[in-house]
């Protein structure tokens, strides 16, 4: 196995990726923990291989889950397999053949509905978009702070797509999830034409259209493809879905598209600096604002394509 410059490593909030080889990867935990964040590490990484482990031993052909082959508990190790290919992003996708993007949109769906159905479902409830991040955080910066970047009309644009988003509730369960389904998690290996799903630390339960109209799927534009493939391969017997026609459905698709654009939007925000002092951190705020008017600007084509339905 060899050594590589670490400094050209993909690091993660909490893993330090130590050594790459052709087909493993070592991964620790940051040099900057003490013990006890230590030992949450190393607990995390266990649940996370019981996660693997059991999505691994469905055995489903038409996609790949890498191994994590062990835990080394004393030296808080964890030795993995590399996923092949590169990160699925919106660039890759769109040089596909359609035999190629159809093969990637049966393999998320089917990915998904192992997930779901790897445990029971918990029982429906009613549920807003807005309790799955921080939108009280969001609502404050439009009312207090945009004003000192955006226009007028593009606040009270920005409001109104936030009230919106916010008075929107629908009936959904709870189920057994990826929990961060985006580009950065999702390989794709053109040798292979096969699909690789990574990083289950955050697997748990989770709202069931969360991971179904995920980032991932927002980006490349497949949302409705991939919940057709799951709504033909889900067994409808342990638990409702809606229809596709159904005008809630098409309502939910929409703000499941918002809300990860406003996510975006707000975490674009919290880099926003008033008064900044030295050049890079004034281009890093016209950057941030341009990244914020593209967001908006999706969120509005997306208000305009629902309407025509």
């Amino acid at each position: 196995m060899k050594e590589l410059d670490i400094r050209n490593l993909d690091h993660g909030r909490e893993t330090w990726t130590a050594y790459y080889g052709d087909r493993f990867v070592i991964k620790r935990p940051l040099p900057t923990f003490n013990e006890d964040q230590q030992k949450a590490w190393l607990e995390k990484q266990h649940k996370t291989k019981e996660v693997i482990d059991a999505i691994r031993a469905v055995n489903h052909t038409v996609y790949n889950v890498p191994e994590m082959t062990f835990i080394n508990d004393d030296e808080y190790q964890i030795l993995e397999e590399r996923a092949p290919g590169e990160k699925l992003t919106r660039d890759v996708f769109v040089k596909l053949s359609t035999r190629q993007q159809h093969e990637i949109v049966n393999s998320i769906g089917t990915f998904l509905v192992d997930m779901n159905e790897l445990k029971p479902a918990y029982e429906e409830k009613d549920h807003k978009i807005t309790s799955e991040f921080k939108f009280d955080s969001l609502m404050l910066f439009v009312n207090t702070r945009m004003e000192k970047w955006f226009k007028k009309n593009e606040i009270l644009q920005m409001r109104r797509f936030c009230e919106q988003i916010d008075s929107f509730t629908y009936d959904t369960y709870r189920a057994w999830s990826h929990g961060d389904l985006n580009s950065g998690n999702v390989y794709y290996d053109y040798k292979t034409s096969t699909l690789s799903f990574i990083d289950f630390a955050e697997a748990d339960y989770h709202m069931i259209y969360a991971d179904i109209f995920a980032p991932l799927q927002t980006d490349l534009h497949i949302e409705k493809r991939v919940y057709e493939k799951y709504m033909e391969y889900h067994q409808q017997k342990l638990w409702r879905m809606m229809n596709l026609r159904n005008p809630k459905m098409q309502e939910l698709m929409k703000y499941r598209a918002e809300a990860v654009l406003m996510k975006r939007f707000l975490k674009a925000s919290q880099d926003l600096r008033s008064n900044p002092q030295s050049e890079k951190a004034r281009r890093n705020t016209v950057e941030k604002v341009a990244f914020m008017r593209e967001q908006m600007a999706a969120i509005l084509a997306l208000e305009q394509k629902y309407a025509k339905k």
